[in-house]
């Protein structure tokens, strides 16, 4: 068993450590505050690609959580065992399950293509509802199994002494299950950050900087470091094969903190 496990484990130590050997010799501050220099050219960073991901991430998110939240509160408070809920469930379940460039071909077709969006084809838009695709099954299922971990006689004694369901639901139940439902955020965002094959086809990829303040954020390609790694890993360049190693580093200690992260949440769950 423990010969066994230590094999389950190998390679996860393998490519964190072939990543960080590769990747942790190119960072610097250049990195971080210059763009993609052009095939060929030396030096340059991707401080566009670390921007479009955390906007890409941040749009799937505010789709997601909400959409998340609410269909879990809905299976463990509203509909626990019906035919809807149990439908439901069986569709996350499925959903958790399909291919991630399925989600971005569906956005691509829907809205890429049609231009639905003001007119508007890639965009960071496109990319974040991708993504948001990917993370709501996560979100779902935590929400609605944290919530089946507060026990009934808490919302029995506030239906009891007057509160209706949506107050007992947002004071007592919610409350009480913040830990793991932000722990399954956690999870989803971290999947979703990692995430190439939808942005391929509904993000695209930009070299240039991307204009917080700007209205045209949402409706414009942006870049992101899984694509940016995607492509400049195919070039025969030194520099773009270094930058793409660079960018993986950088992202996969992304998506550590947010597991690590999670893990910490979780341990507040039953206390």
């Amino acid at each position: 068993a423990g010969l066994f496990a230590a094999i389950a484990v190998l390679p996860l130590v393998l490519v964190l450590g072939y990543v960080f050997l590769n990747g942790a010799a190119k960072l610097s501050l250049n990195l971080f505050n210059e763009l993609p220099p052009a095939p060929g050219l030396e030096g340059g960073g991707i401080g566009n690609a670390i921007i479009g991901t955390l906007v890409v991430t941040t749009i799937a998110a505010m789709v997601a959580i909400p959409v998340g939240v609410g269909g879990g509160i809905f299976l463990a408070e509203y509909s626990r065992s019906g035919w809807f809920a149990q439908f439901i469930r069986f569709g996350t379940n499925v959903l958790s399950g399909v291919p991630s460039i399925i989600a971005g071909v569906f956005i691509y077709s829907t809205i890429v293509t049609s231009r639905i969006v003001f007119g508007n084809s890639y965009s960071a838009l496109a990319g974040g509802l991708a993504l948001s695709i990917l993370m709501l099954p996560t979100v779902i299922k935590t929400t609605d199994e944290g919530l089946k971990l507060v026990p009934d006689d808490l919302r029995r004694a506030a239906l009891g002494i007057g509160a209706s369901r949506f107050v007992t639901i947002v004071r007592i139940t919610l409350p009480k299950a913040f830990t793991p439902i932000a722990t399954g955020v956690v999870l989803a965002i971290a999947r979703a950050a990692g995430e190439t094959a939808p942005l391929l086809f509904t993000a695209l990829l930009s070299y240039y900087w991307t204009d917080l303040l700007s209205t045209e954020i949402l409706f414009a390609p942006i870049a992101s470091l899984s694509v940016l790694i995607y492509n400049f890993a195919i070039m025969p360049y030194e520099t773009q094969t270094e930058l793409a190693w660079a960018a993986s580093f950088i992202l996969v200690a992304f998506i550590l903190i947010l597991n690590l992260l999670s893990r910490w949440l979780a341990r507040f769950t039953y206390r």
